[in-house]
C-alpha cells in the first residue's frame, strides 16, 4: 500500500469516528500542529492561550479536553496528553447538530453535547454535580464581576440547585436531601434550551464544521 493510500485510509477512519470531512480534518490538523509544535501531542499548557485567557471557567474547559470520559476511554480520570485523533474526538462535541438531520440523530447529538458539559461540571467523576461543584462553577463564572460578592455567588448557586431539585424531584420532604444533579436530571434541566449556541471553541477558528450524523 502506497503512502497516499495509507493516509487516505487513516483519514477515512477519522472521518468515520468523528463525522468531520477530510477538509475539516486537514484544517484541524494544522490547528493541532500550531498548538503543539513538533511534539505530536497536546498538553494542558498548549491550551493556555489568548482566546481562553479571560474565560472564567478556562480551567474546566481545558480539563474537559483530557477527561477520559470525553475521550471515550470508558474510565474515570484524566490523560496528561492527547494525540490528534483524541483531539478530533473532543472537537466533535462542538459540531452543529444540523437542521436537516432526522430527529433521532439530533437527539443523540444533543445528548453527547450535554454529556460533555455534564462531565465538565462533575469535576470529581462521581456521576453527579453536587452543590459544592455547582458553587465552584458559579463562583468562577462570576469571578470577573467585581460587583458580586462571594456570598452572593454562593446564594445564586444554592438557589439554582434548589430549582434543579424541584424540577427533577418535585416536592421534597423537610428532611429530604438532594444529593446532586445526575445526568438524567441534567437532561431535564436543559430540556428546551439551545445547547448549540452555548458550546463554542472560538480559538480554533474553524470554518463550516459539519453537522452530526
Amino acid at each position: 500500500m502506497g503512502l497516499s493510500q495509507s493516509r487516505s485510509r487513516v483519514t477515512q477512519e477519522l472521518m468515520d469516528k468523528t463525522g468531520f470531512s477530510a477538509e475539516q480534518i486537514e484544517h484541524l490538523h494544522k490547528r493541532f500542529v500550531c498548538l503543539t509544535g513538533d511534539k505530536g501531542v497536546l498538553s494542558k499548557t498548549d491550551l493556555e492561550i489568548g482566546a481562553l485567557e479571560h474565560n472564567p471557567i478556562r480551567k474546566k474547559i481545558i480539563n474537559a479536553f483530557f477527561d477520559r470520559r470525553n475521550l471515550r476511554l470508558g474510565s474515570h480520570g484524566f490523560e496528561s496528553e492527547i494525540n490528534f485523533e483524541q483531539f478530533l474526538i473532543i472537537m466533535s462535541y462542538f459540531r452543529p447538530m444540523g437542521e436537516k438531520k432526522d430527529e433521532e440523530n439530533i437527539s443523540l447529538c444533543r445528548k453527547d453535547k450535554l454529556r460533555f458539559l455534564f462531565n465538565m461540571y462533575d469535576s470529581d467523576n462521581d456521576s453527579k454535580i453536587t452543590l459544592a461543584e455547582y458553587r465552584s462553577v458559579v463562583a468562577e463564572l462570576l469571578s470577573g464581576n467585581l460587583h458580586i460578592e462571594e456570598e452572593t455567588a454562593r446564594s445564586i448557586a444554592d438557589g439554582a440547585m434548589m430549582e434543579a431539585a424541584s424540577i427533577c424531584v418535585g416536592q421534597m420532604e423537610p428532611d429530604q436531601v438532594y444529593e446532586g444533579i445526575t445526568f438524567e436530571d441534567f437532561l431535564k434541566i436543559w430540556e428546551g434550551i439551545d445547547i448549540e449556541t452555548k458550546m463554542h471553541v472560538r480559538f480554533l477558528n474553524m470554518e463550516a464544521i459539519p453537522s452530526c450524523h
